[in-house]
């Protein structure tokens, strides 16, 4: 739903034949989120800025996953268990949640609600009944909010466990001027080593190659520095002890589908994830977790961020 300084609408995107529906927070800011995924594909904040990547040969034609926006990896990321790559949460149809229940915490009047519930195909590939309830929802300021609410519905009393991650694209002026700080001195799974586990070395996560790792036990708040752009990216992270940090770099590009041979110059995916210790539902039981993205113009120099950015670090 939409407060009354806000708008949503839904639309069905010609070019794919799939319903989106467009929101629109009353200072600027926008977001597009299709049902197909419930994936979120397009982001601009109060200053007009796109922020999410999307590739340009992104087919959106089901069932296979929107390459780029931010990805819902449910009931796994990655490899990291039995099912398909990233589970199948983001291949699936969602639908409008028209009743939701309380939300703990009111974050935005510019919102929507979403819900996937366990199907008959799922059942066949991971056998546990839930219910997936997403909010998409944009701030007064133009801060990008996810909260998902999974719960354990089954009628067998079976508990379950899943991993999880909002597998983001950022759109970055080149990849190469780019750098990721909260995460140094931090333990990581090394996915292009066999997910050895391995310390984070440098005082910032910089690119100069290939990069596939699950960083563990990250703090709450993720800094993406873009020289070029002169914009900072804070991620804030609730329920999610992990992230998840790639780019595919050249070799990797050429061959993948749905992807440009040059664009991972342009994109990094940094994401709030739980994978190393993956989430455990009683039957009855319901687990939160939430990702919260905010820019803000920002100088760069010597490893010292401006003091809007701490300001609104501290205040998000």
């Amino acid at each position: 739903m939409a407060g009354a300084a806000a708008s949503m609408e839904r639309v069905k995107d010609r070019a794919t034949g799939l319903d989106k529906f467009v929101l629109r927070e009353a200072r600027g800011s926008s977001v597009e989120v299709y049902l197909y995924g419930g994936q979120v594909t397009f982001w601009k904040n109060n200053f007009g800025h796109q922020l999410l990547f999307v590739s340009n040969k992104a087919t959106f034609k089901p069932p296979k996953a929107i390459r780029g926006g931010i990805q819902i990896c449910f009931p796994q990321l990655g490899s990291h268990g039995v099912l398909e790559q990233h589970g199948f949460a983001r291949n699936r149809f969602w639908s409008v949640d028209e009743s939701p229940p309380p939300f703990p915490v009111a974050n935005s009047n510019c919102h929507i609600d979403l819900i996937l519930k366990s199907s008959q195909e799922d059942l066949k590939i991971w056998p546990h009944s839930y219910e997936f309830r997403l909010r998409v929802a944009l701030s007064p300021r133009g801060d990008l909010l996810l909260t998902s609410r999974i719960k354990n519905i089954s009628s067998d009393g079976k508990p379950f466990q899943f991993t999880f991650a909002y597998h983001t694209y950022f759109s970055v002026s080149d990849i190469s001027e780019v750098r990721v700080e909260g995460l140094e001195t931090l333990d990581y799974l090394d996915n292009l080593q066999s997910k050895n586990r391995c310390t984070e070395q440098g005082d910032a996560v910089v690119f100069e190659s290939e990069v596939d790792k699950v960083y563990l036990g990250a703090p709450q708040k993720i800094v993406i520095i873009d020289h070029e752009k002169k914009r900072t990216l804070v991620l804030r992270k609730e329920g999610l002890p992990d992230v998840v940090v790639w780019n595919p770099w050249d070799k990797k590009a050429k061959a993948m589908p749905g992807f440009g041979d040059d664009e991972y110059k342009n994109m990094l995916c940094v994401g709030a994830a739980a994978i190393e210790k993956p989430i455990s539902l009683k039957s009855g039981e319901e687990w939160l977790g939430k990702q919260e993205i905010s820019a803000v113009p920002s100088s760069y120099s010597s490893g010292q961020l401006d003091p809007e950015v701490i300001r609104r670090m501290h205040t998000i």
